[in-house]
């Protein structure tokens, strides 16, 4: 069966409506970019960059508010210091793996230079996780023309590509193959629509573990249905969450909006183990903070009226995730190491045994 994302095989979580892709991009302004890396020779290369514009080329100098959550910590996301000590982004995001982190951020700071956007420091914000298992990760394959790629190639407002595409290449999600996915939702808050949109790079999880709209998926189609890519299974592994929300959230609200997450992850079947770095992001298109500003005049959401973006970021990194998993291929990387996509036909199956879909 071709790949398909969850609601086109006639499954759906949540109860908010999505938005009208479905993804990140139904954030005004949001734009998603990839490069995806796949060599032979000299090395098996199964990586990439994935670039998100918060606010097109205007971020350089119209900055988006932003707070971030670690879950668990064994992972890394430049830049989170000065977020936390600033609470705002003036660069657009980037993801990667994990020994390539460095090479990327440079890139961003490159691209500033290059497109004369260059302020008096910059400090991005890059993330990644480990695909070491199907790439040769210690040959750094990546380059500053890969990241100028993902960079330069952002869909805005558009349909972007899920499963093993730029920073998600070579990623495994609860014993299936993983990568990319995005999803969003749309709330109604104090008299007005809002979108939330996720976007994750899904590389963690057991497969006993996985659960789609409360069906035990992962214990149904077991490693005696598809093979598990090791011998001995283990939750290990990370996950990144970007959230962004065209709501006017100021800071602390972005953390705060950040944390929600973690409930969309739980409801897939994350449990932040020992050995998994999982980071979230959220930032908020709604205020706009000048660089050369002496005062800005920001809107906040009322506090009461966050309940309901909690649900969206909730269900949208939920879907986000089935939707990696889903659009994900079979893969085979380095040392003929295979990781095998979940099956389409068999969940349809499950899904009815349980009276889903």
């Amino acid at each position: 069966m071709a790949r398909r994302r969850l609601r086109e095989l006639g499954i759906s979580t949540g109860t908010l409506p999505p938005g009208r892709l479905n993804a990140i991009t139904d954030v005004g302004g949001v734009g998603v970019g990839y490069a995806t890396v796949l060599r032979e020779t000299p090395h098996i290369v199964r990586s990439g960059v994935t670039a998100i514009w918060p606010r097109g080329s205007e971020i350089w100098t119209d900055y988006v508010f932003a707070g971030f959550h670690s879950f668990n910590g064994n992972g890394e996301m430049t830049g989170l210091p000065w977020i936390a000590e600033q609470g705002y982004i003036g660069a657009p995001i980037c993801i990667t793996n994990t020994y390539q982190v460095g090479i990327v951020r440079d890139a961003i700071c490159a691209l500033a230079v290059r497109d004369g956007a260059s302020q008096d420091f910059h400090l991005p914000v890059v993330a990644e996780t480990y695909d070491g298992w199907l790439n040769n990760i210690q040959s750094f394959p990546l380059t500053q023309a890969d990241a100028f790629r993902a960079l330069d190639g952002a869909v805005f407002g558009g349909a972007i590509a899920e499963g093993n595409v730029g920073g998600g290449t070579g990623m495994i999600c609860h014993e299936f193959k993983g990568g990319t996915g995005t999803a969003s939702r749309i709330v109604e808050a104090d008299g007005a629509s809002y979108t939330v949109g996720a976007l994750v790079q899904a590389n963690y999880g057991a497969r006993d573990l996985l659960r789609i709209d409360g069906v035990p998926v992962g214990r149904e189609i077991g490693p005696d249905i598809v093979p598990s890519h090791r011998a001995i299974p283990r939750d290990a592994g990370s996950i990144i969450v970007i959230l962004a929300t065209d709501a006017p959230l100021l800071p602390i609200q972005c953390q705060r909006l950040a944390r929600r997450a973690t409930t969309g992850l739980a409801w897939v079947g994350g449990i932040g183990a020992n050995s998994s770095g999982d980071i979230f992001l959220a930032f908020s298109t709604g205020n706009h903070i000048g660089q050369k500003d002496r005062v800005s005049h920001v809107r906040m959401l009322a506090a009461d009226a966050m309940t309901g973006l909690f649900r969206a970021a909730a269900e949208a990194t939920e879907e986000a995730i089935l939707n990696a998993l889903c659009m994900a291929e079979t893969m085979t990387g380095r040392d003929g190491r295979i990781v095998h996509a979940l099956p389409l036909d068999g969940l349809q199956e499950v899904m009815r045994r349980y009276g889903r879909g």
